[in-house]
């Protein structure tokens, strides 16, 4: 599984929702929507500030994230941006491999 952090505004039409529904049913439907591609919610905050909300999310793989993210943008209730989270034993692997690199100008 691969993990992410979706950050996300509501628009006028999502804060009406979040309004109507609640919290809870917004992060239950969060979660029905991630299990539904064999993912899972790690976490799930509101925040006061420029980002309403912040998920880490389980998901397959970036595919899936993908399409998790353009399908909730796409319904126009939110504006989300998402990264990749690497875990510490991901960052040694990362650290581990070698890379041929030269510099602009070396």
């Amino acid at each position: 599984m691969a993990r992410y952090l979706i950050q996300g505004t509501y628009t006028a039409e999502g804060a009406k929702g979040l309004l109507a529904k609640g919290g809870t049913a917004r992060r239950a439907a969060v979660e029905e929507t991630l299990k539904g591609l064999g993912g899972s919610v790690e976490s799930f905050y509101f925040a006061f500030g420029d980002t309403d909300f912040y998920v880490v999310a389980d998901v397959p793989d970036a595919v899936t994230a993908a399409a998790v993210v353009l399908t909730v943008s796409g319904a126009g209730g939110v504006r989300a941006n998402t990264t990749v989270l690497l875990t510490p034993e991901e960052i040694d692997q990362a650290t581990a491999k070698k890379v041929g690199y030269r510099p602009p100008g070396a």
